[in-house]
């Protein structure tokens, strides 16, 4: 048996090479084990979407037998293969007719490409115009290289024509490249083990009705107390049977614990795989997942391996970055709604890795009215209709401001009503409760700095104030502690783990009934987290926003009149943000038409919503819609922006990045946590290099001042807004 050659050695840490057998005899044996992991839930053709994938694996690297490829892989050390080793994988996939093989063996590297294009190239269709002649001539060479190393040679040709659509393809294409850079990675020593952990749901529900008795029991007899046990009870009991259900339930009503309860419930009747948290921002994560670590994990278990929490995006494509790739493997996994959505309209291999775990899970999309610009739901509703009817997901979405954007016409071509989870009797009493507890007010003049410190000050404390943007959280909060008021700050440009040092300091602060201080924050803070202030302060922004930071005034129906003040400035070294213009607009439209007195927060916030998809949004989710109808994948990944920057993952852990030069085994986890994000232009224009051993794979490393107990990277940065306001913008 022949030693043809798949990966040269490795250096740090030193590794053999690997054979092209061993590459892609595992390559096939994970790929099959994804595939059969999703098959009890795929609706569709199971026997044409199990052969596709493993003739793909079992072809996606055969060009790598060309002579020339051989002679790099046995010397080691280059930068690339001399010759594109997908094409003549496809060449031969596509004589044998099996063009969706073909397609996801092709795009394996460089991601799903415009079907239309392709087609374009007529007999060229999904080949390297550069090698069609040197594959026609050597494709012989190369399978007989496959068959004399020992490698599966067997194609089955189903006989059918493929109704696969878009979403079908990107997940075919995350079992072969999660298998793939799987197993690159471990050839490297490089892969970071993920042990299976048992879902137990049944085991998880008994603790969590554990949790929440004595969390009620700690809280003591009150109204609201009463009520929280009333929609628990309600979640659980809720028939399992409906793929989706809303949930409006106002804030401090305990939607964390009860709709979990009916995911475990859904999860134990329908046997399914993972439960995944949506969650809006990075910094709530955390507040979730400790919940949800004391409810949920057993003795004897190790909890980060039970709920795994998923901050930033991070997905590397390069061999030496693919271990630190987030993989949705846990029974139960908190991501960003950036990290959650994206995903499912991305047509890059690194991104799509983890997208096969998703078929067969419960998924809670919480603070819905946050996760994605308006324009996204159309065709996202698509997505998560087909993931319900053909992949056997159960949805729910929930939030003290639910957008009911299934009912609206504009929105969706066949609209519809969903089940609530809560009855309407009970979802009566929790807004009744809402409106007696806070109504928001309007500032009407413009405010400098000094005006705007003036007035925050003029309220009770504690104080809490939301900007639009990091930079101007940064500004106020340096201006405010420079004048000797008591002042922390929280938002991005912290690293999740000084963020979670700060939420804490905030809890404790609250909890002792500390008053003469203010938290100046962005809008990670708005929803979701377990605050409740005095005062609050929002600049304008949109309805949604108003309400949400209205959650974190006088949550608990504290006895003291709370206050909630929406606001305008114009200040140097305040900036704008640009998503906010007409949400901002149609918010003081509102106001004007008494809207905020008069509707709940779910009919204000729909209301909202349309009028905003009225005024400059069709064109936008038409044209998404019109690109995944098409086809054209890399067009819909470039339009599917849940935040419209381009943006990269920064450490500014110094103990992290020496492990990493020295090229120490390290976690996902662990990369996430000590990293921010930031745009790739500022990244530019900062000049901010890679990780040292890791240039171009994505990992940059922050050589500016950092503050993790107040301003993070905007420690480094503000000195530089001071003479370049405009070159150094941070949103």
């Amino acid at each position: 048996m022949a030693e043809w050659l798949a990966h040269s050695k490795g250096k740090n840490p030193p590794v053999p090479p690997q054979t092209y057998k061993k590459h892609i005899s595992e390559v096939l044996k994970r790929t099959e084990e994804n595939v059969e992991n999703l098959s009890p839930f795929y609706k569709g053709d199971l026997n044409f979407f199990r052969e596709a994938v493993r003739a793909a694996a079992i072809y996606h690297d055969l060009g790598k037998l060309d002579d020339d490829n051989q002679i790099m892989l046995s010397k080691g050390g280059g930068k690339g293969l001399p010759i594109n080793h997908v094409d003549a994988g496809t060449k031969n996939l596509l004589d044998n007719d099996l063009v969706e093989s073909a397609l996801i063996a092709y795009a394996h590297h460089i991601g799903l490409q415009s079907i239309a294009e392709e087609q374009a190239k007529a007999e060229l269709f999904l080949r390297d115009p550069n090698l069609e002649a040197r594959t026609e001539q050597c494709l012989n060479e190369y399978l007989s290289k496959h068959i004399k190393s020992g490698c599966e040679n067997i194609i089955k040709n189903t006989d059918r024509t493929s109704d696969w659509n878009g979403l079908t393809r990107r997940i075919a294409l995350s079992c072969l490249v999660d298998a793939d850079h799987g197993d690159t990675s471990n050839n490297y020593g490089q892969e970071f083990s993920i042990p299976y952990i048992e879902p137990k749901w049944e085991e998880r529900l008994t603790a969590l009705d554990k949790y929440v008795k004595e969390l009620g029991e700690q809280f003591g007899p009150s109204e609201r107390n009463e009520l929280r046990q009333k929609i628990y009870k309600a979640c659980k009991e809720t028939d399992t049977n409906p793929s989706f259900y809303t949930c409006d339930s106002p804030v401090g009503t305990g939607k964390t614990t009860a709709v979990m309860a009916h995911l475990l419930r859904t999860a134990i009747s329908k046997k399914l795989r993972h439960i995944v948290v949506v969650l809006p921002y990075t910094n709530i994560i955390k507040q979730s997942v400790d919940i949800y670590r004391k409810a949920l994990v057993l003795p004897d278990e190790k909890a980060d391996q039970v709920i795994a929490e998923h901050h930033h995006q991070a997905d590397f494509e390069t061999i030496q970055t693919r271990q630190f790739s987030t993989l949705w493997k846990a029974p139960i996994i908190v991501t960003t709604a950036v990290q959650f959505f994206e995903t499912i309209a991305s047509n890059h291999p690194s991104k799509l890795r983890k997208l096969h775990e998703l078929p067969g899970s419960g998924v809670f999309i919480d603070e819905t009215h946050a996760t994605i610009p308006n324009y996204l739901w159309p065709q996202t509703w698509k997505w998560l209709k087909e993931f319900s009817t053909n992949w056997g997901c159960h949805f729910v979405f929930a939030s003290g401001s639910l957008p009911r954007f299934w009912e609206l016409k504009d929105m969706i071509e066949l609209t519809e009503k969903l089940p609530e989870l809560i009855p309407n009797e009970l979802r009566n009493e929790a807004l009744k409760q809402e409106t007696q507890r806070i109504r928001p007010l309007l500032h009407n003049s413009i405010l400098d700095e000094k005006g705007l410190i003036d007035l925050i000050l003029s309220k009770q404390g504690p104080r809490l104030v939301i900007m639009n943007t990091v930079q101007s959280a940064a500004v106020l909060a340096q201006s405010m502690r420079k004048s000797g008021n008591d002042v922390l700050h929280l938002s991005t440009a912290l690293a999740p783990v000084n963020r979670e040092l700060i939420l804490e300091l905030v809890k404790e602060r609250l909890k002792y009934g500390l008053q003469d201080w203010t938290l100046v924050s962005t809008s990670c803070v708005e929803a979701g987290v377990d605050f409740s202030f005095c005062s609050a302060f929002r600049e304008r922004s949109g309805a949604a926003n108003l309400i949400q930071t209205g959650g974190r005034v006088r949550r608990n129906n504290e006895n003291f009149i709370g206050t909630l003040l929406d606001f305008k400035i114009q200040s140097p070294l305040y900036n704008c943000h640009p998503a906010f213009t007409l949400a901002s607009q149609i918010l003081e439209k509102l106001f004007e038409e008494n809207r905020i007195e008069t509707d709940s927060p779910s009919d204000l916030i729909t209301e909202a919503l349309r009028r905003e998809l009225m005024s400059d949004t069709n064109e936008k989710h038409q044209r998404l819609m019109k690109m995944e109808d098409e086809m054209d994948y890399p067009e819909v990944a470039n339009l599917y922006k849940v935040i419209a920057s381009d943006t990269r993952l920064v450490i500014v852990d110094k103990e992290l990045i020496k492990k990493l030069e020295k090229h120490e085994i390290v976690s996902s986890k662990e990369i996430n946590r000590k990293s921010v994000q930031l745009w790739l232009n500022k990244i530019n224009k900062l000049e901010i290099g890679f990780v040292k051993g890791y240039e171009n794979s994505g990992l940059y490393e922050w050589s500016y001042d950092y503050d993790p107990a107040f301003l993070g990277y905007m420690k480094g940065v503000l000195p530089l807004l001071e003479t370049d306001r405009d070159g150094y913008q941070i949103l």
